[in-house]
């Protein structure tokens, strides 16, 4: 084999685990502690009443896909559909940033890792968890309170780089007080729990069907992103 063909295999299977897929290189010992302490803290998510959201919501979203992945994405919270399904990023914005994941990365969405800051629907009229367009942001206060499972999440999964969705999501983990069209597309580096991250801010997916002009905007922070694994 010449060595320009053993370089080139040596840069894909580079590629093929940084991304946290499975193969010669696959701990599967590390991985199935991995899981079992995520299980562990979900279970504390579903019984976590530390702030009203937990009274309130019908289901936690604790957050799915690989947690072998050097990929991770962090939203704001769920919505109505996640609400009532238990997962996270399941309706048209889950559906477009599968798309994405896809189109960019060449991953399934169970390829890499998606979860909130905050593991429970915020509502407007929490006493009607049937009606729709019902969604907000996190408050401050909610967003502090159930950090601490984000952030034993990244410290589980050991992703290399957080994607950032959307102006709540970003401001919340860069601890700025700037919006999303000042703080996306660039790399910040910021230690979240005990782990040390490159984090790269972009639109979220629900903006980007409420505003399809700023798709390009985001193809090019997920180049970035592509770059850094």
């Amino acid at each position: 084999m010449s060595e320009n063909r053993k370089e080139l295999l040596k840069k894909y299977f580079r590629g093929r685990k940084a991304l946290g897929e499975e193969g010669l290189w696959y701990d599967k010992k590390k991985s199935t502690m991995k899981e079992k302490l995520l299980n562990k803290l979900e279970k504390e998510v579903i019984n976590c009443r530390r702030c009203p959201l937990g009274n309130q919501r019908i289901n936690a979203c604790f957050g799915s896909g690989d947690y072998s992945s050097k990929l991770m994405f962090v939203g704001e919270g769920p919505g109505y559909n996640e609400d009532h399904q238990g997962e996270v990023f399941v309706g048209r914005a889950g559906k477009l940033l599968k798309k994405i994941i896809k189109g960019v990365f060449g991953l399934d969405k169970n390829q890499v890792y998606i979860t909130n800051i905050v593991k429970c629907h915020p509502m407007k009229d929490p006493s009607v968890p049937e009606k729709r367009g019902n969604d907000r942001p996190p408050t401050t206060q909610e967003s502090e309170t159930c950090i601490g499972y984000l952030y034993s999440q990244i410290d589980i999964i050991k992703p290399e780089v957080v994607v950032t969705l959307g102006s709540p999501a970003s401001k919340t983990l860069l601890d700025s007080t700037v919006g999303i069209t000042k703080l996306r597309g660039k790399v910040y580096e910021k230690t979240l729990g005990n782990s040390r991250v490159k984090i790269v801010p972009t639109y979220h997916p629900a903006y980007l069907l409420r505003s399809p002009s700023k798709k390009e905007e985001t193809f090019k922070d997920t180049k970035l992103i592509k770059g850094l694994l």
